[in-house]
């Protein structure tokens, strides 16, 4: 059942966590972009941005699970984790050169993400009322 009210301020930090999460990730795409049109650049833009994108999928996990104690909404720290682990195991594909995974799994973490992030917005984040 669904409680009426304002989004609590711990709603308002996965909003955050997953927006700036989701403009990371949009940027790897271009990095990894500029590297396959031959400036080896981009190679350590990806890099760096990799650090950054897996450390916010991290934190959004860790703001999830607050989400979930304080508001009793399990749904956004079961979708974040799924992202995270699609996340991490991107992450180690494109250190190992595994392409044949890293690219559409890379693909899919993105659309995921976004898919995640407009659920977050659109759905109430608001303390679920105790089932009675």
């Amino acid at each position: 059942m669904e409680s009426t009210g304002k989004t609590r301020p711990v709603g308002w930090a996965l909003r955050t966590a997953a927006s700036v999460h989701v403009v990371a990730i949009a940027g790897q795409p271009v990095f990894a972009g500029v590297y396959l049109s031959g400036d080896y650049d981009g190679l350590r833009l990806h890099a760096t941005g990799a650090d950054v994108v897996t450390s916010l999928a991290y934190l959004q996990v860790v703001v999830a699970v607050v989400v979930w104690f304080r508001l009793r909404r399990a749904w956004p720290f079961l979708a974040t984790t799924a992202v995270a682990a699609a996340e991490t195991v991107q992450y180690f594909a494109g250190l190992d050169g595994a392409l044949w995974l890293h690219l559409p799994l890379g693909v899919l973490t993105v659309a995921g993400l976004v898919v995640l992030v407009a659920a977050v917005w659109r759905r109430p984040l608001t303390r679920a009322a105790a089932d009675a």
